[in-house]
């Protein structure tokens, strides 16, 4: 473009100087003459020349004016494209929100409904229980009366009293019959009620996923070539290896699940007759180092199909919905066993994953930790000392992380030790025990520690 105002400016000066060279008519005073000019041919090239170079920088400016109006139409074509699917996508969205809360009220209404029924069986169940114990009362009387009839007292109409009693006695056990029937339906309404339950709380679960899910797309939609990326939503998890059970599964073994209100994470499911436990903690060769810092506890270690520590954080997630029932199950190097469980309640990470344990030891066997944890048992290490000791701390003068209060009635996390067990008492204090059970300074052979809903205590 340059080029071409400067041509520009070069032919004009150059007609500007050669403008006499141009032929033309001149008259005189005296009359009629005429005179013709021409122009030099050199100076008529140089002018030929720059309006040639003139018509070519023009061509060019015409040419890629053309080039950038094509772009730019292009570019609005997809800008409309873009915008376009950007509508359809919000339609979208607005469309699976209002589904969504159509489904979340439905649930909401539903689980209300759950709960009132539960409440009125759980009434009903009180009612018959209380009949039942009338019942009894009656019963008891009426059999002392007959054992009395049966015995002669009044031999005057004896058969009569006899048949009677006979009579009152076959409705009483008829009437006890239809009691117990009544008290197995109400059971049973009850699992299915508690299934129900669990059902519910899944559908919440997937339901605060998929609008999670809906939120993050409809915040990372971004137009790149015209084009939309949509994510897939996450698969629905169970809560805990007993609604695993609850959905049929019944092989022992490694599932990922998914507690409300957090991440998913892989455990040990034991599934026995009574449901499924999920197993926290095992100690079974000696072939992982239970002597680990804070972190470690909190976060979890070892190996899910050997020994292994779940994470204090996980099991708090695991149990802090609901009533959660602890089994402790121990072995000695004679194979015998012993089982204890608990009704326990995990703190989170800012009062130090206190243990409470809601109901009162019944045996000396399970004083060991019962006892202490009553009130509330705070979790310690070696490099976070939040033991009852103030002169000691436990896990540094023991071994490993565990809910110590004075250093001396349990500890399922310290040393394990192979067969046999050392001498000196100083280093078999140290090692895997339960007070109550086989003394403080036995080293057991075999611990695990798992953790399942209350209801599947009440079923077994």
């Amino acid at each position: 473009m340059k080029v071409t105002v400067a041509t520009l400016m070069l032919c004009t000066a150059l007609l500007a100087t050669t403008g006499a060279g141009f032929p033309f008519e001149r008259k005189g005073s005296s009359g009629k003459e005429k005179r013709v000019q021409y122009a030099a041919w050199d100076d008529v090239n140089v002018l030929a020349h720059g309006l040639l170079q003139l018509g070519q920088g023009l061509k060019e400016h015409v040419d890629k004016t053309k080039v950038q109006v094509r772009d730019i139409t292009a570019k609005l074509k997809s800008s409309n494209s873009t915008v376009t699917d950007l509508g359809k996508l919000t339609l979208r969205l607005q469309e699976d929100n209002k589904v969504l809360k159509a489904r979340t009220d439905g649930l909401e209404e539903r689980e209300s409904q759950v709960l009132n029924v539960s409440s009125e069986l759980r009434e009903k169940a009180e009612e018959l229980l209380t009949e039942r114990q009338r019942v009894h009362e009656r019963m008891n009387k009426l059999e002392e009366k007959v054992n009395g009839a049966l015995q002669g007292e009044g031999k005057q109409g004896t058969s009569g009293n006899f048949s009677d009693a006979r009579t009152i006695q076959w409705m009483m056990e008829a009437q006890n019959r239809r009691i117990d029937e009544l008290v197995d339906r109400i059971r049973q309404q009850q699992e299915k009620l508690d299934k129900q339950n669990i059902r519910i709380r899944t559908l919440q679960n997937q339901i605060q996923i998929n609008l999670q899910s809906v939120l993050k797309r409809k915040d990372e939609v971004l137009p790149q070539n015209g084009s939309i990326e949509q994510r897939d939503s996450p698969l629905d998890m169970a809560s805990d290896c007993h609604e695993l059970f609850l959905r049929g599964e019944t092989s022992t073994g490694v599932y990922t699940i998914k507690p409300l209100q957090s991440e998913p994470f892989d455990v040990f499911c034991e599934m026995r007759a009574d449901g499924g436990w999920t197993v926290i903690q095992r100690r079974q060769d000696g072939s992982v180092d239970f002597d680990q810092l804070w972190q470690a506890y909190q976060s979890g270690f070892g190996n899910l199909n050997g020994e292994f520590w779940l994470g204090l954080e996980k099991i708090h997630s695991l149990s802090k919905d609901g009533n959660y029932i602890l089994n402790v199950q121990l072995s000695d190097w004679r194979d015998e066993a012993e089982s204890i469980k608990y009704p326990f309640r995990l703190s989170g990470e800012e009062s130090d994953y206190s243990l409470h344990i809601l109901d009162n030891a019944s045996r000396n066997l399970e004083s060991a930790l019962a006892t202490d944890a009553a009130a509330g048992l705070p979790f310690s290490t070696r490099d976070k000392d939040n033991d009852q000791k103030s002169d000691i701390n436990c896990a540094k003068h023991l071994s490993g992380g565990w809910w110590f209060s004075n250093c001396g009635h349990s500890n399922l996390n310290g040393r394990y030790f192979l067969t046999p067990p050392p001498k000196q008492r100083h280093q078999r204090k140290q090692g895997v025990f339960w007070k109550t059970w086989r003394g403080r300074y036995y080293p057991l052979k075999t611990t695990t520690m798992m953790i399942a809903p209350s209801e599947i205590q009440n079923k077994s």
